[in-house]
């Protein structure tokens, strides 16, 4: 049996995405995606979302649900980048386009202008949170007062990798840690 996920709310709510069965790959879990959506409640509207790592596509595809005007979602999975082309012509999300390469790569050709970036990488490779998240400051992809979500295993610990950022919102669930941070233009 396939492994499933749901949009909790908005235009799509209810609307079911398969998840595909690859190591290091665990959507966000329902109970942390409404506290997260709740955070963020309408930041959302009119945002440019970045998925650093969609995986499954069900933050990003949550936050298209929710009002958010254009989503872009990197991933790098074959099998994933398959069924997230399938789940955007399912819901004719045109305003999402799905990238296949591998976040790191593809930084410097996003461009500015990201209200909101999801970045949760396979927690075997902690080291990606901080380094993508300094390469897409570095190319000025954000705008000012961008939420950038964090997820990480609860027995490591974070630390926000740029003074621009601040700790808006942080939480812990089961073996999750999660928080969301604005970015800001002036430190």
């Amino acid at each position: 049996m396939k492994s499933q996920v749901r949009i909790i709310a908005g235009l799509w709510r209810g609307t079911k995405i398969s998840v595909t069965d690859a190591q290091g790959l665990r959507p966000t879990p329902d109970r942390i995606r409404e506290t997260l959506f709740n955070w963020l409640d309408s930041h959302c509207r009119e945002a440019v979302v970045l998925d650093c790592f969609a995986g499954s596509g069900v933050l990003g595809f949550e936050a298209l649900s929710r009002g958010a005007k254009q989503l872009v979602a990197i991933e790098q999975l074959p099998e994933a980048v398959a069924r997230l082309r399938e789940l955007a012509t399912r819901l004719d999300a045109t305003q999402a386009q799905i990238i296949d390469a591998d976040m790191t790569g593809v930084i410097e050709q996003l461009g500015p202008g990201f209200d909101l970036v999801f970045i949760d990488p396979p927690y075997a490779e902690p080291e990606l949170r901080g380094r993508v998240f300094r390469l897409l400051e570095a190319a000025g992809c954000l705008r000012d007062a961008a939420r950038v979500y964090f997820e990480w295993p609860y027995q490591e610990s974070f630390e926000l990798p740029s003074s621009r950022l601040h700790w808006l919102k942080q939480k812990r669930a089961g073996q999750v840690n999660y928080a969301i941070a604005e970015w800001r233009l002036t430190g």
